[in-house]
């Protein structure tokens, strides 16, 4: 698939070029969980986001929006989490921007580093995805022939065994490819994509859910699944 054919997908986020995307982190759901001791915030977060600069060769790295759970308080396990990120980030070498979400309404309490609304990387724009760009003229909002989005915490059910996902669809927002990346937040349950229709959906970006392809990445077998778009492939879930 063309939306997809330059990315690279790894551990719900994703690369393009030198430029690593990840969505959702929702630093401080740990603090609304039940377990004893979180899987997904904080620290191992922190841990996952060094890994993939380790592995890449990266210039930046961009957070398509809601970096923060809360939209009230800013717990110090929070302001911990954010610094380890932005530390992590400078010593790689790599410069950290965040695009924020509508969870984000805190975010100037614990982060002072590069915000803004969208960020272009060639002809790709990449924001949280909870509202529609606004008009600077083309044949999209944003002039972009690609969006890259959050916001939805998509998950597919295979088989019985639910795994998060990717959704890509070409042309499918004003003539725009659309690329939707998982929550990077493990602790974050998402939304099972086999029977949504688009309305079922809260990004705007989300037109027509039948011409989504789900993306599965594997990291145990290092293998990337690709499938059929939904309308295609519902029936065989």
């Amino acid at each position: 698939m063309d939306a997809v054919a330059d990315l690279r997908f790894c551990d719900r986020a994703l690369r393009l070029g030198e430029t690593l995307v990840l969505a959702d982190l929702h630093v401080g759901r740990g603090a609304d969980s039940d377990v004893e001791i979180p899987v997904g915030d904080g620290a191992d977060m922190v841990e996952r986001f060094g890994a993939l600069l380790d592995r890449f060769d990266l210039e930046e790295a961009v957070v398509a929006g809601d970096l923060l759970h809360s939209f009230r308080t800013v717990p110090r396990t929070v302001q911990e989490t954010v610094d380890g990120l932005a530390r992590t980030a400078r010593e790689a070498g790599v410069r950290l921007v965040v695009t924020p979400g509508n969870h984000d309404t805190m975010l100037d309490a614990v982060w002072d580093g590069p915000t803004v609304d969208s960020y272009r990387v060639g002809d790709t724009v990449v924001c949280h995805g909870h509202v529609e760009p606004g008009a600077e003229g083309g044949d999209t909002p944003d002039g972009a022939d690609r969006y890259i989005v959050g916001h939805d915490h998509p998950t597919i059910a295979i088989e019985g065994q639910r795994r998060p996902c990717y959704l890509a669809g070409e042309g499918v927002y004003r003539g725009a490819d659309v690329v939707m990346v998982p929550g990077f937040n493990r602790l974050l349950q998402g939304v099972e994509v086999n029977g949504m229709a688009a309305d079922g959906f809260m990004s705007p970006f989300v037109c027509d859910a039948d011409a989504l392809a789900p993306v599965v990445r594997d990291e145990a077998a290092d293998e990337t699944l690709t499938f059929p778009p939904l309308g295609e492939f519902r029936h065989r879930l």
